[in-house]
C-alpha cells in the first residue's frame, strides 16, 4: 500500500523559511510525477509545484515561483519542498501527491494524482 507521509510544517514569522518533506513507501515503482498543493481554511485546495521526473521539469504556481523549491533524493524515496521568504498568504495545510503513470507537463488537476498524504501545517504569522 501506497504511503506518502509530509513533515516540516510549523510556525514561522514572515520573511522565514521552512523545508517540507514527503515520504514515500509501500511501493518499488516509480511515480512519474509528485506535486504538492496546500489548503487554506476556507478556501479550495490549490497547486502549487510540481516535479515530473521522467523529464526532470519543475512547474510552480505565479504565487510561489522564486521563493519555492521542489527536488528529490531519489536515494531515501523523498521529495522536498523548500519555501524561503514566507508570506502569511502562505498559511495553509500543504498536501503532498503523487502519479504512476506519465502525465502531461504544465499544471496538473488535483485529480490527476491517485496518492496523497495527510498534510502538514504550515503558519505564517509574527
Amino acid at each position: 500500500q501506497v504511503q506518502l507521509v509530509e513533515s516540516g510544517g510549523g510556525l514561522v514569522q514572515p520573511g522565514g523559511s521552512l523545508r517540507l518533506s514527503c515520504a514515500a513507501s509501500g511501493t518499488s515503482s516509480s511515480f512519474e510525477a509528485m506535486a504538492w498543493y496546500r489548503q487554506a481554511p476556507g478556501k479550495e485546495r490549490e497547486f502549487v509545484a510540481a516535479l515530473f521526473l521522467s523529464g526532470r521539469v519543475t512547474n510552480y504556481d505565479g504565487s510561489v515561483k522564486g521563493r519555492f523549491t521542489f527536488s528529490r533524493d531519489n536515494a531515501k524515496r523523498t521529495v522536498y519542498l523548500q519555501m524561503n521568504s514566507l508570506k502569511p498568504e502562505d498559511k495553509a495545510v500543504y498536501y503532498c501527491a503523487a502519479r504512476k503513470p506519465p502525465l502531461r507537463l504544465g499544471v496538473p488537476t488535483q485529480w490527476e494524482f491517485d496518492y496523497w498524504g495527510q498534510g502538514t501545517q504550515v503558519t505564517v504569522s509574527s
